[in-house]
């Protein structure tokens, strides 16, 4: 059975955790539902963490539809939400609701996900009068990366806190169905989840969010770059793999490899 919209809700009434972690391709899917987590996020982050460029803001709408494809159709019980890419759904109401249109139409995505408060609301209310699930993300908000100047805590000073508490509570009455809340203080996360009614989730927002989400190749160690202060690196895969490979070229260049056991 998929976790649905009624699960997200229940969860939060019942303050049962939320699990959420990225995934972009059919292995990790696969592992990442198989493991139980509720909902996968096909995050604009594969710009990054796949295609190895220094933002979010290159990915277009045919990629994330090609990679959110491959993710629910590697998986049975996690939602599949999507990232909408940057200039998807700024552009005009219309352009929004086309684009979300289109991930559950040729992706099957269960949901979408905006960035952003009060300048996309009428985005979020068209998308949801649509029927397609929204859910929102304040805080630090990776496509607005230009305009504030780096990766850097939001909400910090007073005026800040404010705006994303109004905020919040303005995507909650246009309809999304959850808020992802991106490095901000861990007492403006706890206030801003005690006062909604639907679920937070956060990275980087503290544990008192109803739920965490964390991009899996900064959880697994495979995004050599950097490492933000609020991930925990779980096993350092990146460097188990490359010694592996390089076992491999050297016992091919020994000829090692392959042995009798691997000839016919």
């Amino acid at each position: 059975m998929r976790f649905t919209v009624v699960d997200l809700f229940n969860k939060k009434k019942q303050r049962q955790k939320i699990t959420m972690l990225t995934a972009y391709d059919y292995p990790f899917a696969h592992l990442v539902d198989e493991a139980g987590i509720d909902m996968i996020l096909v995050g604009d982050s594969l710009s990054m963490v796949i295609q190895g460029k220094e933002t979010t803001l290159p990915v277009t709408m045919d990629e994330m539809i090609y990679h959110t494809k491959i993710v629910v159709n590697a998986t049975k019980r996690a939602m599949v939400v999507a990232d909408m890419p940057f200039m998807s759904y700024q552009i005009s109401v219309q352009e929004a609701v086309r684009n979300a249109g289109r991930f559950v139409k040729e992706a099957g995505a269960h949901a979408v996900k905006l960035e952003g408060g009060r300048e996309i609301l009428p985005q979020i209310k068209a998308i949801t009068e649509s029927e397609i699930p929204v859910v929102g993300h304040l805080g630090l908000t990776p496509q607005a990366i230009l305009r504030m100047g780096g990766y850097r805590l939001q909400g910090k000073l007073p005026e800040q806190a404010n705006r994303i508490k109004e905020d919040a509570v303005s995507l909650q009455e246009a309809g999304a169905v959850a808020v992802v809340l991106e490095v901000i203080p861990s007492e403006l996360a706890k206030e801003i989840t005690e006062s909604l009614q639907i679920p937070t989730i956060g990275i980087g927002a503290g544990p008192y969010c109803d739920g965490q989400v964390l991009v899996i190749h900064d959880l697994l160690g495979l995004f050599e770059k950097f490492t933000p202060k609020f991930v925990k690196r779980y096993i350092n895969l990146r460097e188990e793999v490359l010694n592996a490979i390089k076992q491999y070229k050297e016992e091919v260049e020994k000829g090692i490899f392959p042995g009798p056991e691997h000839s016919f």
